[in-house]
């Protein structure tokens, strides 16, 4: 059973507390990781923690909170609604809510809605692994080494290794910063990313970052390694990768 990350955006604060005890007798399923009173900071939250789940108990006057979801650069968190009337359930599903919780607020009711998203998740990681593990036996069949499958949880992005500058850690997530400018955030973390990007060209310079050698403009020696790539962007080598790195580009002393 995976843990999710959840965030809490409330009017009545003894939402967040019931939702905290929740949590200290159910740890092991989730986690809380921000609480916020407002939309507006909700969002901005949203957009720092990158949560699998979000329990909205807020009164909502327009669509912007859920319009402002879906210009997110990664994937959109799974809502959960709470209201003690039950009439605003038409309106969470409307919003495609995973589930609608009344008040007063049961234990049993929450377990039931984090299942839930637990369930969709893993199935929608499923098909993730199935398509890209179709498009990888391709590969292998065409000898080509040319693409990577990136995949978010709503979609997979074909992605020709060589516009890859580098891959940056965030998170649970990576995001890939390609030559034409263009960021893609990806759903898998950056080490399941080693083994699959072209070992003749990327290397991990840093628990944060993967580079294409192929994108380096200019390599600094003055106090430490530096990476300077096509884009201006300067990234260090970690002090425990230089030698390996030395030996990774035949850079001589």
């Amino acid at each position: 059973m995976i843990q999710i990350n959840a965030i809490i955006i409330y009017e009545n604060k003894d939402t967040l507390t019931l939702l905290e005890k929740f949590v200290e007798e159910n740890f092991m399923i989730m986690k809380i990781i921000g609480d916020a009173t407002s939309a507006n900071e909700g969002i901005n939250l949203i957009k720092l923690k990158k949560p699998e789940v979000v329990f909205l108990d807020l009164s909502f006057n327009d669509d912007s909170f859920f319009e402002m979801l879906h210009q997110l650069e990664f994937n959109s968190p799974k809502l959960v609604f709470i209201s003690e009337q039950e009439h605003h359930a038409v309106k969470a599903f409307k919003y495609n809510a995973i589930d609608f919780i009344l008040k007063p607020i049961e234990f049993n009711n929450v377990i039931l809605a984090i299942y839930k998203v637990i369930k969709i998740i893993q199935m929608e990681r499923s098909f993730q692994d199935q398509k890209i593990n179709n498009i990888n036996i391709l590969n292998e069949q065409n000898q080509s080494n040319e693409y990577i499958a990136v995949s978010s949880l709503d979609k997979i992005e074909l992605i020709r290794m060589s516009e890859i500058i580098f891959c940056k850690a965030d998170g649970k997530y990576t995001c890939f910063h390609l030559i034409d400018g263009k960021m893609i955030m990806s759903s898998r973390n950056l080490g399941e990313y080693s083994g699959i990007l072209d070992n003749n060209y990327f290397f991990r310079i840093h628990h944060s970052y993967i580079i294409n050698l192929r994108q380096i403009a200019k390599i600094s020696k003055k106090d430490g390694y530096f990476c300077e790539f096509s884009n201006g962007i300067i990234l260090p080598v970690a002090k425990r990768r230089q030698e390996e790195f030395n030996k990774f580009i035949k850079l001589k002393d």
